[in-house]
């Protein structure tokens, strides 16, 4: 019995200490947790910072590239540039400009690249014997940056079918477009430059119709037109418009000069328009290639929707606007640079709401304008306007605007160039949201475009 007693006496007494016991194994216990909480904390912060610092270098150097490509900013400035780039952006975030340390900045003109090496030093809320009281983050940063020249053609349908809200969604989207191609740029040497070719029944040739479309004043005349050289064309006669058709006979899916060959302006289309009782020619005369927004958005604002669609007229305009052998007939500031893909990126974007469905070059009498049977239908000539542009170099992106035939939408397919990984170049748009959107994906495009080819 009295082993018994010895053993509930060992018994109580170890029950009177558990509550010290509990209190060391708790106090192990906590310091435990509070070491993970720490350490938790102290890596979610590192994670925070290091995610905010990449966002802010990209920004930074996305950014710096840019202007350097646009040319607002010279290479001797781009130090600078980016460190004001990395300040402004910081201070949006979690991190304070003063934290941002560039390293490295290395402009790479091989390359055509912009680097950016940075870092800041993180002081821990928990600082732990294992991480120290600061741990430093790096980022670094490349982003392509281009110094070639942009021209830019937009073929933009002003027809009949255009006629109420699509011609106001066609001037919003087409000025916005204006806007986000010129924006940002050295008004003194302008990277990229815009031409605007409004069509219809034919296209408004404007100054450039007096040295490079040719009027047939017969029947005896509906043929290739002389260059713009002839005795034939200077001889003197009164032009009723500016309005110009197709080319006829060799040069017609050419950009050869007017010098080689003049547009003709068909003999045919006055009395069309009369019978149709629409615009020989859209009110809107093309716009050459200039980096004047202002000049482009004013041609924009006058389009009036009337007459049929020509598009494969439109198409061969577009082509001139961006061709150097029509240099010769336009201002200085006007001409196309010489085809060269290291210096200088070409691109049409060719827009309608239709079919393409008439044409002048093989139509016998005015009835026959209108597509009929046993001649080249007029998207037959428009796809043939389009590979000789693509064989040449030209990009070309194609814009349907609520399309209802089939036709229509196979046209701009085939005219547009091949999609790639990352760009396409074919865009349906159901309504004026989507046209906008439609140009404003394509203007981003152009830049990669630039950069990578």
């Amino acid at each position: 019995m009295r082993h018994f007693g010895g053993l509930v006496h060992a018994i109580g007494g170890f029950a009177g200490d558990r509550s010290g016991n509990f209190a060391v194994l708790l106090g192990m216990v906590a310091s435990v947790l509070a070491l993970g909480v720490g350490f938790a904390v102290n890596v979610s912060q590192l994670y925070n910072a290091k995610s905010s610092l990449q966002g802010v270098v990209d920004a930074a150097v996305t950014s710096t590239a840019r202007d350097l490509t646009t040319g607002v900013i010279k290479e001797a400035d781009a130090n600078a540039s980016l460190q004001a780039f990395l300040n402004a952006n910081s201070q949006a975030g979690i991190l304070s400009a003063d934290q941002i340390v560039l390293d490295k900045l290395t402009v790479d003109r091989t390359a055509n690249t912009v680097q950016a090496d940075v870092h800041l030093d993180v002081g821990f809320y928990f600082p732990l014997f294992s991480m120290g009281d600061m741990q430093r983050v790096t980022a670094s940063t490349t982003a392509l940056y281009s110094d070639k020249t942009i021209e830019v053609a937009m073929m933009l349908d002003v027809t009949g079918s255009m006629d109420g809200q699509k011609i106001k969604d066609l001037r919003t989207a087409a000025a916005n477009a204006v806007d986000s191609f010129l924006d940002g740029q050295d008004p003194a040497k302008p990277r990229v430059r815009v031409s605007i070719v409004p069509y219809a029944n034919s296209v408004n040739a404007g100054a450039l119709a007096a040295s490079s479309v040719y009027v047939e004043t017969s029947t005896s005349q509906r043929k290739q037109a002389p260059g713009n050289g002839a005795v034939q064309y200077v001889s003197g006669f009164t032009r009723p418009d500016n309005c110009a058709t197709e080319r006829k006979g060799a040069y017609q899916y050419s950009d050869a000069g007017p010098g080689a060959s003049m547009v003709n302006r068909d003999y045919l289309l006055s009395p069309f328009a009369w019978k149709k009782n629409t615009a020989t020619c859209p009110t809107a005369a093309l716009k050459p290639l200039t980096a004047d927004a202002a000049a482009l958005k004013n041609v924009i604002k006058n389009f009036v929707a009337s007459g049929g669609t020509a598009g494969h007229i439109g198409v061969q305009w577009a082509w001139y606007m961006l061709s150097e052998n029509w240099g010769s007939v336009m201002k200085a500031s006007e001409r196309p640079a010489k085809m060269d893909p290291k210096k200088v990126a070409k691109i049409a974007i060719l827009m309608t709401d239709g079919e393409f469905n008439l044409s002048y070059f093989d139509a016998s009498a005015v009835d026959d304008v209108y597509n009929g049977t046993g001649k080249e239908p007029p998207r037959t000539a428009a796809k043939k306007l389009c590979a000789a542009m693509r064989d040449k170099g030209i990009e070309i992106f194609t814009v349907g605007f609520d399309l209802k035939e089939t036709n229509a939408k196979a046209t701009l397919q085939d005219c547009a160039s091949p999609d790639t990984a990352k760009i396409k170049h074919f865009y349906q748009a159901a309504n004026g949201i989507e046209l906008n959107q439609a140009f404003q994906d394509i203007a981003r495009n152009i830049e990669s475009l630039a950069l990578t080819k």
